[in-house]
């Protein structure tokens, strides 16, 4: 139910969302991308030439006051854009399924916004596998992960988080009332039931699923073991699995730092993997498989140290 301003800001990307919804839902038809690898600079404010290289530690006081200034942005913009679809979403109560698609709708537009505000060049490889209904898969390495998978997975698409998330203010109650899944990352026997009605509402309701498999953020960007949660997904879902491999995000922002750096994003979208005839015995197998496609598609900085 998006309108169509929406739609036509949104032309060129989309979202996620999930949970408790009506059987004979449908999701929406992503919106059309090209087949062709799509490059695309992102607009927003440009960098100064001495703060191009987003390698270094200290880029100046010049380039740091640029990076203040863009997060400041970035954090009152998802701010304004988080507290209108909350008003949105209460207002959509009484159906569940609206306040999904409206949580996509959010992703679009807050996840596209941020990372114009961000100017980061970003280019999209493979953008054909993002129309697929798949569990999406993603590496973590920096929070600008997240805005990309909020602006480029396809709508219908439901998230998975820790259930800390609720304490976010604005955004961890959009969260909840977007009907997204919560883990207790404590509590195994609670995670696993979790995962369980996450793979039932998704099968029911024709959902797509985006996760990032390592289960937390890398600290220096390279790739982490992956746990097992998205594998038993697939096992009880039997929708394909699309690699996203993101690279630059960890040089453009590293985690636990406050500076932005403007150096070039890349997405690629790695062909649709069947699990049709996966079975329970070669979790470990189909695991390692993934990670191993992640090492192979990595720059050698984000690979795993032996």
């Amino acid at each position: 139910m998006e309108s169509a301003g929406s739609d036509s800001f949104l032309r060129n990307r989309r979202f996620d969302s999930f949970f408790n919804t009506s059987s004979e839902s449908q999701v929406k038809e992503p919106l059309k991308i090209p087949v062709k690898q799509v490059e695309y600079r992102s607009g927003g404010p440009q960098a100064s030439n001495e703060c191009v290289d987003g390698d270094g530690d200290d880029d100046g006081w010049f380039c740091v006051l640029i990076s203040w200034v863009r997060i400041v942005t970035c954090f009152v913009t998802m701010m304004v854009t988080t507290f209108i679809w909350a008003l949105i979403m209460i207002l959509l109560l009484p159906w569940p399924y609206e306040r999904i698609r409206q949580g996509n709708v959010y992703g679009h537009v807050t996840g596209r916004l941020l990372m114009w505000i961000l100017g980061n060049p970003i280019k999209i490889e493979g953008a054909d596998y993002s129309k697929e209904r798949a569990i999406y898969i993603s590496n973590h390495a920096s929070p600008i992960d997240i805005f990309l998978v909020m602006w480029l997975t396809p709508t219908g698409t439901v998230g998975i988080a820790k259930k800390e998330i609720i304490w976010y203010p604005l955004f961890g109650q959009l969260y909840v009332l977007a009907r997204h899944i919560r883990l207790d990352r404590a509590k195994p026997t609670a995670a696993i039931q979790s995962m369980k009605e996450a793979a039932c509402a998704i099968v029911e309701n024709k959902l797509s699923l985006i996760i990032f498999p390592e289960g937390t953020r890398s600290k220096n960007g390279r790739l982490l073991p992956f746990k097992k949660g998205f594998i038993h997904l697939a096992l009880q879902s039997r929708l394909p699995i699309v690699p996203m491999v993101l690279t630059g995000t960890h040089r453009a922002w590293r985690k636990g730092s406050l500076h932005v750096r403007p150096a070039p994003i890349t997405v690629r979208y790695l062909p649709p993997i069947s699990t049709a005839d996966w079975t329970a015995d070669k979790i470990d197998d189909y695991m390692t498989m993934l990670h191993d496609m992640y090492i192979k598609n990595l720059p050698e900085p984000q690979k795993p140290l032996v």
